[in-house]
């Protein structure tokens, strides 16, 4: 009994130590109270030591999401002589240019604040679109009047596309998502001889809640713990910076399962985009302690979405066939059924389907990792990976042609 007790302690001692050896102590992260006392000093200070890092987030959508098109003309992407009727304003009305991936927004300047000009841009399809946020859409709606020129951007935008708004005096330490909104107030930093952790914060250092609420402050829908705040309501988490804890300062939109809403699928799936925050936090990866940046690198990349690696490759880092992560088949081919260098053989094809409305009929990707198999689009309503891409097939098409996968288990197609 005493030997048989002697080998489990040393067993347990043996694993113990293992762990230690391996475990990544998580770095000490500056509270609150220390942040505060730091100051925001701009982008264009941190570039002096780390030119190289710079030079590629400059060029990023992060660090051009909003812009002056008096000193950027280059960024303007329609062209504002043809005439359209739902094209009511000239340019030179046109203080702030927002985005240029899937729509461009046009916001002028009455005082100081910026308002939303009633077209927007749809880049994909080329055309103008009305701009106006539609009753029964977003919660902020009913607290607006029903008006552009009454919906300033101040509380409803800028806290996310700017460093430090500043929601008295109206002003921001620079736009766009600068180094300072992820790695909190820098003039320690940049004051210090020998610039150290201990005076800038690293969201790669962090646990992973807090890392990944350094993008999940902005990538989600929500709402502030208070509001309104001084008689206005945010849609951001005002006052929010790195150092402090995002959830004393927001929470996520609420969703009841079986419900499709203008923010969720019945399923909890987001219905929209700028949700990927409240994706991912219900995902496997998310409690396996993944993070954002374990697939992006918002400093910039050749790829899309400033992926670390291209999107055939990506996944492929820690799912590989045989691996513990899965695909538990022989080969990729065998786990997708598809030719292996065809879009069905990309793992975010299934996985990440293009579900999540941003302007019109142009979808973004799901960040649950979840499959959605077709029952759930017939029990309720929500789009399924298969019908993604095959969309003129029918769910019970997908079902059958399922049935007969050998990797995927019966009792998961109904």
């Amino acid at each position: 009994m005493f030997k048989k007790f002697l080998f489990l302690m040393l067993t347990a001692g043996a694993v113990f130590l293992c762990i230690s050896k391996t475990a990544k102590p998580q770095a000490a992260v500056p509270s609150a109270t220390q942040t505060s006392a730091r100051t925001y000093v701009g982008s264009k200070a941190c570039a002096t030591c780390h030119a190289d890092i710079y030079a590629r987030w400059s060029k990023t959508r992060m660090a051009n999401v909003v812009v002056d098109p008096k000193q950027h003309p280059e960024q303007v992407i329609p062209d504002f002589t043809k005439a359209d009727p739902l094209l009511n304003f000239k340019l030179d009305d046109v203080a702030l240019v927002y985005g240029s991936k899937w729509n461009q927004r046009y916001f002028k300047k009455v005082g100081d604040d910026y308002f939303p000009l009633p077209a927007q841009w749809d880049v994909t399809h080329k055309i103008w679109r009305a701009y106006f946020v539609q009753p029964n859409t977003d919660w902020w709606v009913p607290y607006y009047e029903a008006d552009n020129n009454k919906r300033p951007t101040g509380p409803l935008c800028d806290g996310c596309h700017s460093v430090n708004y500043d929601i008295k005096t109206k002003t921001v330490t620079e736009w766009n998502v600068g180094c300072e909104r992820c790695h909190g107030p820098g003039s320690e930093h940049v004051r210090t001889a020998q610039p150290t952790s201990a005076t800038i914060i690293n969201p790669a250092k962090l646990d992973f809640v807090r890392a990944n609420d350094t993008c999940i402050q902005c990538h989600s829908q929500g709402q502030p713990l208070k509001n309104p705040i001084e008689g206005k309501y945010y849609d951001w988490p005002v006052g929010f910076n790195q150092g402090a804890n995002l959830k004393d300062y927001w929470k996520l939109e609420d969703h009841k399962l079986g419900e499709t809403t203008f923010t969720h699928f019945a399923d909890g799936n987001a219905h929209k985009n700028r949700m990927q925050g409240n994706d991912f936090v219900q995902s496997l990866m998310y409690r396996r302690g993944v993070t954002c940046f374990s697939c992006h690198d918002v400093h910039g990349t050749p790829n899309n979405a400033d992926l670390i690696k291209p999107v055939k490759q990506m996944c492929l880092t820690c799912h590989n066939p045989g691996s513990p992560n899965g695909p538990r088949a022989a080969t990729i081919e065998q786990h997708t059924h598809h030719a292996v260098d065809s879009a069905g053989s990309q793992c975010v094809s299934c996985h990440m389907p293009q579900i999540e409305q941003t302007i019109a009929d142009v979808n973004v990707r799901s960040h649950t990792f979840n499959f959605i198999p077709p029952e759930k689009t017939d029990q309720f309503k929500i789009p399924n990976s298969c019908s993604s891409c095959h969309a003129d097939k029918s769910t019970d098409w997908a079902r059958e042609v399922l049935r007969t996968w050998a990797t995927v288990s019966p009792w998961r197609v109904n």
